[in-house]
């Protein structure tokens, strides 16, 4: 048996086409594409910047010809991190016009054959040696540049197997191999990732140039060297142009992408630096992270101010009808619509609150962004994060970058019950003191009653005007049953005096 070189391995790579449906894109209303844009914007953005891991790269390419329109690259440590990105734009509002009609996944790779010091003594390989190889298994995407990618494998005919050749054979091929492209650094940078055991092919390929010509001609040359001529074997080419994440609404439209210096959106160093010193990482859905109901996506939290995220629409219109009877505002506003995602966590009050904050710099910069806050609890040694969007998928969007907050945990005895939300109390500042007390006293009638649970005031860590009541009970019944008391009805009335805006109510079953 021939030896096999050895190899290290380095990032998880996934190459993500995309087919736009332009006839569906194009039938669409504005108000839906619109937010389909800014959704996927978003979340290109944030994978650019890598605000989801520790390390890692992505970028979006415009496809040229009929094979696919985007392809959005990920370079990530582990295949689970690839496969949440995947995920997460899935779930977008704008992956409902843009098909997955391809895909590829990778893992980067270095062998033994040109560089076989490195695996035998490591210890003696100069600095520049091994910097030029962990950066081959931690490749950084070129900005502004040309892509072309294509799997490949190694022939296995009965004349030329590539497998049958002996160690010293292969290695001096690969050699050569090498010479040639030598002949274009400072030109093109290329990320070689293995496939084998992962995908179709045993290689992907992906080349980075400022001049698509120099891709053509270091392929057309290395296919005269043995290497290529006798032992490989190639699949489709895809070829394209890397253009920034806000450009996304150009691309759509049309237009010139990466869009010229001045014009369109802006994609310099600014774009860039958000997310950067919150490294909160957002596509790890914290198991629990609210009440951990497979609706919701691994636990994450959400729900809709007024809508039942976890039920079906039938419930919700339950809930809502039989609380409109009992004057319990608990719908949409009139002229908004407005959705929540609560994340509840134990870390330092702080440290969180730096965390949330680096993120919410970024929440800004969207239109769909109403508030996000951090509530202090009182009852107990938890932490609320609350961020409100005008749309669901915003909503959903934001959760996949504060779950992986720090030290994210579950409400107590949530695995079984029924949830409530209270939000937007906010006071008037000559009252605050009042409503404290008046919560307090609420507080002790809920102690006694059957099927409740836990309910905390939580107090804005910015504005003690602003609060946030989370309670959990063991099923809606008992929560109704609380609702439709005197004790509450009392207290609603009170509240239109001291609260500075109304509030809304929110059910999580």
């Amino acid at each position: 048996m021939v030896d096999a070189p050895q190899t290290e391995e380095g990032w998880f790579a996934l190459h993500d086409f995309r087919t736009v449906d332009w006839d569906a894109w194009r039938e669409a209303p504005e108000r839906d594409r619109e937010a389909a844009l800014e959704e996927a914007e978003h979340f290109l953005k944030h994978r650019e910047v890598v605000a989801d891991a520790e390390e890692g790269d992505s970028a979006v390419f415009a496809i040229t010809g009929h094979k696919a329109d985007l392809l959005v690259v990920h370079f990530r440590e582990t295949l689970d991190e690839v496969e949440r990105l995947e995920r997460r734009f899935e779930g977008t509002a704008f992956a409902e016009y843009a098909e997955q009609s391809h895909s590829y996944v990778s893992v980067t790779e270095i062998s033994g054959y040109t560089s076989p010091e490195y695996f035998e003594d490591p210890e003696s390989v100069d600095e520049g040696l091994k910097r030029y190889m962990e950066g081959k298994l931690t490749p950084e995407i070129p900005e502004d540049t040309y892509v072309s990618f294509y799997p490949m494998s190694k022939r296995r005919d009965p004349e030329y197997n590539w497998y049958d050749l002996s160690m010293e054979e292969r290695a001096e091929l690969m050699a050569g191999h090498g010479e040639i492209g030598k002949q274009y650094a400072g030109k093109i940078s290329q990320v070689i990732a293995s496939s084998v055991g992962l995908d179709d092919w045993e290689w992907g390929v992906t080349l980075f140039a400022d001049d698509l010509t120099d891709i053509k001609d270091i392929v057309y040359e290395m296919r005269f060297d043995p290497a290529s001529s006798r032992y490989g074997e190639f699949g489709e080419f895809f070829v394209g142009r890397r253009f920034p994440a806000e450009d996304l609404s150009a691309y759509m439209a049309g237009e010139e992408v990466p869009t010229p210096d001045g014009e369109g959106h802006s994609h310099g160093e600014e774009e860039h630096a958000h997310g950067e010193a919150s490294h909160a990482h957002g596509d790890e859905h914290a198991e629990g992270a609210h009440h951990g109901g497979e609706g919701h996506g691994e636990g994450h939290a959400h729900g809709g101010a007024g809508h039942d995220h976890s039920g079906d629409d039938g419930d919700d219109e339950d809930i809502r009808g039989e609380l409109e009877d009992l004057d319990i505002y608990a719908g949409q506003p009139h002229g908004e619509d407005v959705y929540a995602t609560v994340l509840y966590s134990e870390a330092d009050v702080d440290d969180l609150f730096e965390e949330v904050d680096g993120l919410r710099a970024n929440f800004d910069h969207y239109d769909t962004h109403v508030k996000t806050a951090v509530y202090d609890g009182r009852q107990t040694d938890r932490r609320a994060v609350v961020s409100i969007w005008d749309t669901a998928s915003a909503a959903d969007t934001a959760a996949g970058f504060l779950s992986d907050l720090p030290d994210v945990v579950e409400r107590a005895g949530e695995e079984s019950g029924f949830g409530t939300m209270g939000m937007f109390y906010e006071t008037k500042p000559e009252h605050t003191d009042d409503f404290v007390e008046k919560f307090d006293t609420v507080a002790d009638v809920l102690a006694d009653m059957d099927g409740h649970f836990e309910t905390d005031l939580m107090v804005n860590v910015e504005d003690d005007n602003d609060m946030f009541i989370a309670s959990q009970w063991r099923s809606q019944e008992d929560a109704m049953a609380f609702f439709r008391s005197e004790d509450f009805s009392d207290t609603v009335d009170w509240g239109r005096d001291v609260l500075a805006d109304r509030p809304r109510h929110v059910f999580l079953a």
